[in-house]
This record gives C-alpha cells, sequence and structure tokens, in this order.
C-alpha cells in the first residue's frame, strides 16, 4: 500500500521504484479527482483507494491482487550477476554459485530488500525498518552483524565482498546487476 503524500519523498518516485521492482501497488490517498485515480494507474498502481475507505474493501482489494499474483506473477524468481545469486521469492530460497544457502529471516529480508533495486544504497536505517516492518526504536548498527553474518553464507571471500557491499557513509548496496 503506497499512500502518495508522503513526507519525505514524491509517492510517484516510489510507485516508479517499486513497479520497477515488480512489486505489487494499492495506491492509497487522499487525492480523488478522476485525473489523479487515471495518473496514479498509469505510474503503475493495481489498484487505487481513495480516503475515506471501508477497511473491509481495502482487505479484500488487497486480497484480489494478491490472488492476482500483480505484475510479478509467475516470475518471483530473479537471477543476479549472470547467475552467481538466485533468489526464489515464493520459496524464500537462495542459491549463490548453484549451491542453496539457509538465511535467518532477517538476513532474508536484508538481501531481498537490496535485491529490490540492485545497486542503490540502503541506509541502516532503510534496511532495519523493511526488515522490521516498522519504525524500528532499536540501535540501528545491528544491522551491520547482521549484514555480516549474511556475507559469511553468501561471499566467497566475506572480507572482500562482491555481492552486499559496504559504502562509506551510506549503507549497503547488492553489487550484483539482475539478469534480464
Amino acid at each position: 500500500m503506497l499512500d502518495l503524500g508522503l513526507p519525505d519523498v514524491p509517492g510517484e518516485a516510489v510507485a516508479r521504484e517499486l513497479r520497477a521492482a515488480g512489486t505489487p501497488i494499492l495506491m492509497l490517498t487522499a487525492r480523488s479527482a478522476e485525473e489523479d485515480r487515471i495518473r496514479g494507474l498509469e505510474l503503475g498502481a493495481d489498484d487505487y483507494v481513495t480516503k475515506p475507505f471501508s477497511p473491509r474493501e481495502l482487505v479484500l482489494r488487497v486480497q484480489a491482487i494478491l490472488r492476482r499474483g500483480g505484475p510479478a506473477a509467475g516470475q518471483g524468481v530473479t537471477s543476479y550477476g549472470r547467475g552467481v545469486l538466485v533468489i526464489d521469492e515464493p520459496r524464500r530460497a537462495v542459491t549463490v554459485r548453484g549451491r542453496e544457502v539457509l538465511l535467518t529471516p532477517t538476513e532474508w529480508g536484508i538481501l531481498a530488500a537490496l535485491a529490490t533495486v540492485p545497486g542503490r544504497v540502503y541506509s541502516r536505517f532503510e534496511l532495519i525498518n523493511r526488515v522490521r516492518g516498522y519504525e524500528f526504536e532499536g540501535y540501528e548498527r545491528t544491522v551491520d552483524s547482521h549484514v555480516k553474518n549474511l556475507r559469511r553464507k553468501i561471499e566467497d571471500d566475506p572480507g572482500n565482498p562482491g555481492i552486499v557491499q559496504t559504502v562509506l557513509g551510506g549503507g549497503y548496496r547488492l553489487g550484483l546487476a539482475r539478469d534480464d
């Protein structure tokens, strides 16, 4: 669910990023004019709900999107770096250089977040909040420990990582390009 009226970034920019990643989008906004609804759907929304709304209707609309599978239906398995890394979202499975790697839920969440837009730098704060699914009140540097453990499992040389890279002063990024 995406509200177009975000405080720090235009909701339209977030919609483009989500669409590029193949994530289904339900726009939930106070903008109710016909041209706003059309624009939202043109941006790639799977559905558009205006405020005020019925919670029951919202739940049913989300269920309908999930039944359809959104734009990523039939995909779910994405390869990066010419097959070095394969992420199978429906199975929550990761394969690195042909071998399946078992990840904790937090490690999975970090890797899945980084893979959303390969090459994009995600701050520690962004990663921990994406993984936790809410505003995390703890110490955001805890993500460093999870990244360290993740690297032990997926990198040939964890001291010189090529898959999960550190960007000094910025955070982390996936160092492999998505395969077409």
